[in-house]
């Protein structure tokens, strides 16, 4: 068998949390290795895997079958495929069930998120953000949750503006939910969008998925912008994982009294989140740049390209001052967050020009 085979069998054992899971795997180095010692491993975990080895690969045999024959990836955590934000997160899924073209390593990725009862107001500002994210950041990719109100509009204005789209399902890839937005996730799927889960077939769309699959919604992406929300829901819940996460958090005001947007209102009041008016907010709040303008040629030394960010000018020079460095003492010696560090080493790595490596430590390719 294969490690991704071994690695899923580990994440769907009976008996063993995925807590467990990540002390066995950090002991013994990989998801293989724990299976050909398991009569050394604790008791607990042995017994599950005596009990329950069977059944959980004949389990696998029919995921595995199920996702070949309806084109669905399965990414483990060991794959360069795997989303990389998201094993920058307390609790990365070991293993990831995709359908689509989307690149989930986009370089540059945001997630909108908002309330089931949106008002004509918040559909305007989903149509009005992806439109101006086609404009000016016409590779970003848009991550939402395929539910009602602001998360269907935000992939429908995706989809009109042929921006990529990707929807983090509470359920498998066996059944779309609500059934309302199957041909959506159809449309999402056929063009440069997609459909991801950490949930096999047969798995009910539960009251608590929801909740758990904020988690990959908010760190799969850079920032997370909340549309409309009121005091409570699911989208707070998103923006303040995103914050845990380091993360950006943007949220769009409303009017005053309108209960649709109080928790918006409140996140901006409390400097929980930055304003936004326009996408100019977005990659003002990111440092970005627009990728839609005429690019120059690359620079020879990639440190003083223009069409670099401060932070990651910063980046380059100090790794031509030394080969490799740990984030946190980069970031003293570059007076940033480290959180920051974080995200614009992720955009340097993706245009080859450093190496993030284990030990939160990053060197010159």
């Amino acid at each position: 068998m294969s490690e991704s085979e071994y690695i899923y069998l580990l994440s769907h054992m009976p008996g063993i949390t995925y807590q467990m899971s990540r002390q066995l795997l950090q002991q013994y180095g990989s998801a293989t290795a724990v299976f050909d010692n398991r009569n050394e491993l604790p008791e607990s975990a042995r017994l599950a895997l005596e009990g329950h080895l069977a059944t959980a690969r004949d389990r696998m045999e029919k995921e595995f079958a199920f996702c070949n024959e309806k084109g669905i990836r399965i990414l483990t955590w060991d794959k360069p495929d795997y989303p990389k934000r998201l094993l920058h997160t307390p609790e990365p899924p070991l293993a990831l069930f995709y359908k689509g073209r989307a690149q989930l390593n986009a370089k540059r990725a945001i997630s909108v998120v908002g309330t089931r009862k949106i008002s004509e107001y918040g559909k305007s500002v989903c149509q009005n953000i992806c439109r101006e994210i086609k404009a000016l950041l016409p590779d970003c990719l848009v991550v939402s949750g395929l539910a009602y109100g602001v998360d269907i509009h935000a992939h429908r204005a995706c989809l009109e503006n042929s921006l990529p789209t990707v929807g983090v399902l509470a359920h498998g890839l066996d059944r779309i939910y609500p059934t309302l937005h199957l041909q959506t996730a159809r449309c999402m799927t056929e063009q440069a969008g997609g459909l991801l889960t950490e949930y096999v077939t047969g798995t009910n769309p539960d009251k608590g998925n929801f909740v758990r699959r904020n988690r990959i919604v908010a760190g799969i992406t850079d920032a997370t912008i909340v549309v409309e929300s009121a005091e409570r829901g699911g989208s707070l819940i998103t923006a303040r994982l995103a914050q845990m996460y380091g993360r950006k958090v943007l949220a769009v005001p409303g009017r005053i009294y309108d209960p649709h947007s109080a928790g918006c209102n409140h996140l901006i009041r409390t400097g929980e989140a930055q304003m936004l008016t326009s996408v100019q907010d977005l990659l003002s709040a990111m440092d970005w740049q627009s990728t839609s303008a005429k690019k120059e040629e690359p620079s020879l030394f990639p440190e003083m390209d223009p069409n670099r960010t401060p932070l990651e000018r910063g980046i380059l020079s100090a790794l031509q001052e030394r080969d490799e460095w740990d984030k946190n003492e980069l970031a003293r010696h570059l007076n940033e967050k480290v959180a920051d560090i974080s995200t614009a080493a992720f955009g340097l790595e993706m245009d080859g020009l450093l190496v993030q490596m284990g030990g939160n430590r990053i060197r010159r390719p």
